[in-house]
């Protein structure tokens, strides 16, 4: 399993950005037979708050997963941005995750250019960057996953800045989502409601969606109307919950629940120190 740091300058940041990717291109049997594909499937990654690129390869196995599948997993940073465009801070992460990086990753690495190829998940803040960008987008990924999804629509049209010692203030919800006031930002261009009903009426093909949420996290109910929600507007929707908190126990049951359930077919474990062969 080939994984490494890339270092590359981005348009849309306007700085050299850093991902993480993972790609099985050194895939041999206990053979030691060359069992890479051609081409290979990708999966976006995306972190959460307060994180970056590392903490999916640190927080769970997903390495070894995407070993078995086949499947190259790209993980980039969100700085705590929400993954969206922003003309007041300059920011422009809905636009990287969409349309650069994806450009440069298949431009760069022996990946597939397929609609049907391409996903998109995240946990939390990553999980409400996937919806958006995924509901923006249906024509580029094919299955978007979405866990404990920070799917906090009534929190920003009720935030304030008094008072409050934390990231995610009324002003900063202003800043991060280019609004005048926070209460702009249902019917805005990152409504998740709104973007799934646009898409309901005008895509060709919808996305397919997995969602998970535990039962002790505070964005379970939320999450799950959003899924009753797409179920409605006739999207694919696979819902889970069980007793889970907010935390990489949980994130690790929905990346291995979640891998198997996309389109891939499953192989064998390449040659490792965690798979000797012998």
């Amino acid at each position: 399993m080939a994984f490494m740091e890339v270092n590359f300058y981005s348009n849309s940041l306007m700085r050299t950005a850093t991902v993480n990717v993972i790609i099985p291109t050194d895939k041999r049997t206990g053979l030691g037979q060359l069992a890479a594909p051609a081409e290979f499937p990708v999966l976006y990654l995306l972190h959460g708050i307060l994180g970056n690129y590392t903490d999916w390869v640190n927080g769970t196995t997903v390495q070894a997963i995407a070993d078995t599948y086949n499947l190259c997993v790209v993980m980039p940073s969100g700085d705590n941005k929400f993954y969206v465009d922003s003309s007041q801070s300059g920011d422009k992460y809905g636009t990287f995750i969409s349309e650069e990086l994806p450009d440069f990753i298949e431009r760069t690495f022996p990946v597939s250019r397929k609609r049907e190829d391409t996903f998109l998940a995240g946990l939390s803040m990553g999980g409400f960057g996937s919806a958006v960008n995924g509901l923006k987008h249906p024509e580029k990924f094919s299955c978007l996953g979405l866990f404990s999804a920070a799917l906090i629509k009534n929190q920003i049209l009720n935030s304030r800045n008094e008072d409050v010692k934390d990231l995610l203030t009324k002003k900063n919800y202003e800043v991060m989502f280019d609004l005048e006031d926070a209460k702009d930002y249902e019917g805005s261009v990152n409504d998740y409601d709104l973007l799934a009903e646009k898409a309901a009426e005008n895509a060709q093909e919808l996305p397919k969606i997995w969602m998970a949420c535990g039962t002790e996290d505070s964005l379970h109910d939320a999450d799950e109307a959003f899924a009753k929600k797409l179920k409605k507007l006739g999207y694919d929707v696979t819902w889970s919950d069980w007793k889970g908190k907010h935390d990489w126990i949980f994130w690790q049951e929905c990346i291995e629940k979640f891998i198997p359930w996309l389109p891939l077919e499953k192989g064998a474990a390449g040659r490792s120190s965690g798979n000797v062969g012998i």
